[in-house]
């Protein structure tokens, strides 16, 4: 298995929907509510005995989205979104593998 490929380029939080441009030409497409739905972090996904029930993209107002966004590292992006939640990290996998909606399940692995 070659590299995980990495962003090239990023949409803005002011898009309708965020893009990311892979390193390996593909293009991910995200909605705002679904990339939201899908934080990684402890109290939206639980640990060990703190199992919250799945969150799912209709969970969240239509007009929810990102306020910021950083770079984590070279593996990872967090959000701050506006329902004030900002502790999730989203690594490049996740990202590239779990939440793109691009319809093309020939990218994933």
């Amino acid at each position: 298995m070659g590299r995980m490929p990495t962003p090239v380029e990023m949409g803005s939080v002011t898009d309708r929907a965020f893009t990311i441009s892979w390193s390996d030409g593909h293009r991910s497409t995200y909605t705002w509510r679904n990339l939201r739905a899908g934080c990684p972090c402890a109290r939206c996904k639980g640990e060990w005995n703190y199992r919250p029930a799945p969150l799912r993209g209709e969970d969240f107002p239509a007009e929810l989205r990102a306020m910021r966004l950083e770079r984590v590292g070279a593996y990872a992006l967090r959000f701050g979104w506006t329902d004030g939640h900002d502790t999730g990290i989203y690594p490049f996998p996740l990202l590239r593998h779990e939440l793109c909606e691009c319809g093309d399940a020939a990218h994933q692995k």
